[in-house]
């Protein structure tokens, strides 16, 4: 995904750090996400759900709230107010360069500032929350042995994560008297919660609070085992999966018109994991994932390339069978075909330095009251499969670079 490093004026005059994860192909709709309390735009929970809305069209912008990351300003000077106003900047600074977004996403105190923003922004349709506190004031108790000192001398350094941040009073009391419950009932858009029911850092009583004070339509998912940060490849995976599934519901994407010359429109492969072989496959609404067995240093997360070889000529088997079956009238009522592939020695073979040819191997299951002779023209039908064709025939591929 090509990712455009920007900037925009904070709440208070600051300068912002921001990243615009940006589609390949057309842009369909827009996401602003806000990050965890002390992290930063760059988490690999954010990288995933940016990489896997990005692959379906959705641009995203992740940055940095004022204070932190790369951005500008002083962190104890800043607030929960002030991070819900961030996110009203970034929305015009999106809303300035003719995307506006639709989707707001928020990771821990990011997503409790999400909802507490989304009733002030026009155009949002839906809202994700990961791991947010129902009551704001909820993440004082990371530095709850600070708070006197804070009281008494309006500031003080505490240890979040391993990293030294200077908290102000100005911060303590505002989110002390933050409510999230009228916000969430006037959200306009529709709720996805994610959280994990082991979550030792926000409890998953938040979600419940959360998704019981929204109104409809609204949607509930747990995320197992995962930590609240999302660390595990996997968990981030799975929440990135979840939201993109569920979204599409509700952003109302709508497709370009293909070209005649490519009648299905482009199919984009990215890379989704750069340490490894996972890929995102995209075509138009459907979404795939591809790569290796963990024995050929994949993570066994989708079909492997030959795997998606042979799912395209084993769909496309049955659905011609389907169709000649009922063209014909006859009393099909099942259909399955199992698909083997294995690289064989040929004496043939047209390159003999190589010596070895695929073979596809079908194994056809057909049900219903079919006569002997439908059987074996059905079994001759399946030859006539284009897939099939395809592959025993030579094809032409152009490649050239973008």
């Amino acid at each position: 995904m090509p990712t455009e490093k920007l900037t925009f004026t904070g709440h208070g005059g600051d300068t912002l750090a921001a990243r615009l994860d940006l589609p390949n192909g057309p842009h369909l709709a827009t996401a602003l996400f806000a990050h965890c309390f002390t992290c930063s735009k760059d988490i690999t929970a954010a990288r995933r759900i940016a990489a896997r809305l990005s692959s379906m069209g959705i641009a995203v912008l992740r940055f940095d709230f004022t204070g932190l990351g790369h951005s500008e300003g002083e962190f104890e000077n800043t607030s929960f107010t002030s991070n819900v106003d961030d996110l009203v900047a970034a929305d015009k600074e999106l809303a300035a360069r003719g995307m506006p977004p639709s989707l707001l996403i928020g990771h821990s105190l990011g997503g409790a500032a999400a909802l507490k923003a989304a009733p002030m922004l026009t155009g949002i349709k839906a809202v994700v929350t990961i791991g947010a506190p129902f009551d704001p004031g909820h993440v004082t108790h990371h530095f709850a042995h600070a708070i006197p000192e804070i009281e008494d001398q309006g500031v003080a350094e505490v240890d979040l994560g391993g990293r030294p941040f200077r908290i102000g009073k100005g911060f303590v009391e505002d989110i002390s008297t933050a409510n999230l419950k009228a916000a969430i009932g006037n959200l306009g858009a529709a709720l996805l919660v994610l959280h994990a029911p082991r979550d030792a850092t926000v409890g998953i009583a938040n979600a419940s609070d959360i998704f019981m004070a929204a109104k409809h339509p609204k949607s509930f998912v747990t995320l197992d085992n995962a930590d609240h940060l999302m660390t595990g490849a996997k968990d981030a995976d799975y929440a990135a999966d979840m939201i993109a599934v569920w979204s599409k519901r509700y952003l109302e994407l709508a497709q370009p018109e293909p070209k005649a010359t490519t009648p299905e429109g482009i199919l984009r492969v990215s890379e989704a994991d750069a340490n490894g072989f996972l890929q995102d496959i995209q075509s138009g609404p459907h979404h795939l994932l591809a790569d290796e067995p963990a024995k050929h240093g994949g993570s066994n997360k989708g079909l492997s390339p030959y795997g998606l070889v042979s799912a395209g000529l084993g769909a496309c088997t049955s659905m011609t069978i389907r169709m000649y079956a009922r063209r014909k009238g006859w009393p099909l009522t099942g259909v399955s075909v199992d698909i083997s592939h294995a690289k064989e020695h040929a004496a043939d073979a047209a390159d003999p330095a190589d010596g070895k040819v695929d073979h596809f191997e079908r194994l056809i299951r057909l049900e219903g009251d079919l006569s002997k002779d439908q059987r074996d023209r059905l079994l001759e039908i399946a030859d006539k499969c284009p897939v099939h064709r395809t592959l025993e025939r030579s094809s032409a591929v152009t490649t050239r670079l973008a």
